[in-house]
């Protein structure tokens, strides 16, 4: 059974974002670039059930510029098997995104799509759920344990009010949540044995896609700073605090 892992290119999570000073966007200007932290998480799902045998080959795919061709190479220095890059400068929307990963998914035939759930960057969450809806597959979102039976996956998902367990027919899509799993770090052999790995990069064109922005930023600005704190010379000023002025604070 292939597997297909969908990556992004995002900033690293460790950096500090900075506002461009027109307010039109993120400052991207010699920042840090890495994997989104979730799709990560998802290529180690994808080569642990390589490794357990429940899976014969790990794909992972990622839509943006030439430069992210990094990430590509960190996942095959993880351990999957080869990477298709399709080329698209700019913002790509997650619907774009969707329509892309499905005509990847209809030309390898994967039985299992596991992505992050969300990227950093955006925090859109919507991307496994619209390529579930474009294929017709099953979905099982915010995954914190996959187990494979047969032509059954058995989901365990976070959600509110606690742990829900599901059964999804495979093919299907599964999204990563951070407990899945803690990704491996890529062994420096196995980086350069990456760089010897299949990389085949394509454009939307090659899928019947073009690119098309439906919604436009208008403005971009940093959080207010917090306010300074308090201090309180007794428990009876701190509850009166609490009850009269904390909306205000």
């Amino acid at each position: 059974m292939k597997v297909l892992v969908p990556v992004k290119r995002v900033v690293d999570y460790n950096v500090k974002i900075r506002v461009k000073s027109d307010g039109t966007g993120v400052d991207l200007a010699n920042v840090k670039m890495s994997m989104n932290p979730f799709d990560e998480i998802a290529v180690e799902e994808a080569v642990r059930l390589k490794e357990s045998g429940a899976a014969s080959e790990v794909i992972v795919v990622s839509v943006g510029p030439a430069q992210a061709q990094e990430v590509l190479r960190t996942a095959l220095a993880m351990g999957a098997d080869r990477a298709i890059l399709i080329v698209a400068e700019g913002t790509v929307e997650p619907l774009t995104v969707a329509k892309l990963l499905k005509g990847v998914a209809l030309a390898e035939e994967p039985g299992l799509v596991i992505l992050g759930k969300q990227a950093i960057d955006d925090d859109c969450n919507q991307t496994g759920q619209m390529l579930s809806a474009l294929l017709g597959w099953s979905q099982a979102t915010f995954a914190s344990k996959l187990e494979l039976s047969g032509n059954t996956a058995k989901v365990t998902r976070e959600i509110d009010g606690g742990l829900q367990v599901i059964d999804v027919t495979l093919p299907a899509i599964v999204t990563a949540d951070l407990r899945l799993n803690e990704p491996r770090y890529a062994s420096l052999p196995n980086i350069m044995k990456a760089k010897k790995k299949p990389l085949v990069q394509q454009t939307p064109e090659d899928y019947g896609v073009t690119p098309a922005a439906r919604l436009s930023v208008l403005r971009v600005e940093e959080p207010s700073g917090r306010q300074a704190g308090m201090r309180v010379s007794s428990v009876a000023e701190l509850l009166d605090k609490l009850k009269n002025e904390a909306a205000v604070i």
